[in-house]
């Protein structure tokens, strides 16, 4: 198991990640990222940023995050997503990604992580509950479509 950030070689495996997370979310019609800009983003504008696992020769789990801020605490990161294959979930590859987030974090010296989970999302909101997450039912989220 190797755990190391991401490589261009590594977007169609990622896109391919992303895209099996949306059906877990039962949302698989709402992906319209593209290998090209997936790229573009992680390589060439370096807006966000990907860890990867590999196992057996395969990408079997990433972690997107990017820098955000916020007017109250200054730099943070937002972590994207967090997703294992199903079928690797065992070896504690969730933890892996996450604690190396929290390392990158710590050394970009954000003030601050957020990240979502669905409400119904039992093992996630377990794994942060069990890594001693605040989850925060007071904020709404909003968000604004752009085609």
């Amino acid at each position: 198991m190797i755990i190391r950030e991401a490589e261009r070689k590594d977007v169609k495996a990622i896109l391919g990640l992303i895209k099996e997370l949306a059906l877990f979310e039962r949302a698989p019609e709402q992906v319209t990222n593209t290998e090209k800009e997936l790229e573009e983003d992680l390589f060439d504008l370096k807006c966000c940023h990907a860890i990867v696992c590999e196992m057996e020769n395969s990408i079997v789990a990433f972690a997107l995050y990017y820098i955000s801020y916020s007017t109250w605490k200054g730099k943070c990161i937002y972590l994207e997503d967090i997703y294992v294959q199903d079928k690797f979930r065992q070896f504690g590859i969730g933890q892996l990604l996450f604690d190396k987030v929290l390392e990158i974090a710590k050394a970009s010296k954000v003030r601050r992580m957020d990240w979502q989970v669905l409400e119904w999302n039992e093992p996630a909101l377990k794994f942060y509950e069990k890594n001693n997450a605040i989850l925060d039912p007071e904020w709404v989220n909003g968000r604004l479509f752009f085609e």
